[in-house]
């Protein structure tokens, strides 16, 4: 893999990892309740469940979900699950937090937001379905594929990571500039979409 296959496969990611879903979503909220700070957590666990879908890819995963119609079904399902059981919770917030009040809420752990994202990318077969439709394309056969699949990973979890950077300062700026009810709007705003999201991927149907 050169240096311009790497930038178009760059340029193809940030388009589709740009486009509203459910992790830069979360990461929208989380930067409107928690600040930006308390909201990277949330970001590396989006990260993280990068490296594993493209794992998952390289090892063949994406395509036995294409081939499966049970695991195909399974993984779906939960993941529909997560998002709406997300989706009403934040629906259901109350909103006004005030971001001077030690930047997040209370209760609220790294490691709980790491696992909110982590699971929510983690669980979305449409996520192993895309990247094994267009991961092959730019990986070169004569030549070994681990280290090609490394370098796609890092370059995707980089973007996924500068696109929810972007979101969480956007809810935090928004909560700024709008004050009281800022977080609750987001937030409805936010688990609107997030059921909206969790529906299409209930119906949502493989390719056969």
């Amino acid at each position: 893999m050169n240096a311009t296959t790497l930038l178009v496969f760059a340029l193809v990611a940030l388009v589709a990892i740009a486009t509203p879903g459910p992790t830069v979503l979360l990461a929208l909220a989380n930067g409107s309740r928690y600040g930006v700070r308390r909201s990277v957590p949330g970001m590396l666990g989006a990260v993280a469940s990068d490296f594993v879908l493209v794992g998952a890819v390289a090892l063949g995963l994406g395509a036995l979900l294409a081939a499966s119609e049970f695991w195909f079904s399974v993984v779906k399902w939960v993941g529909a699950a997560y998002l709406a059981w997300l989706g009403v919770r934040l629906l259901r917030s109350q909103g006004g937090l005030d971001l001077s009040q030690a930047g997040g809420a209370e209760g609220v752990t790294a490691r709980g937001v790491f696992a909110k994202s982590f699971l929510v990318a983690v669980t979305n077969p449409k996520g192993y379905l895309f990247c094994s439709a267009l991961l092959p394309q730019f990986i070169d056969a004569n030549a070994p594929q681990w280290p090609q699949y490394a370098a796609i990973a890092v370059v995707f979890a980089g973007l996924d990571f500068a696109v929810m950077l972007a979101y969480a300062i956007v809810g935090a700026k928004a909560v700024q500039l709008l004050r009281r009810r800022a977080v609750l709007w987001l937030d409805r705003c936010c688990g609107g979409a997030l059921l909206a999201l969790a529906g299409s991927l209930a119906f949502y149907r493989r390719s056969a």
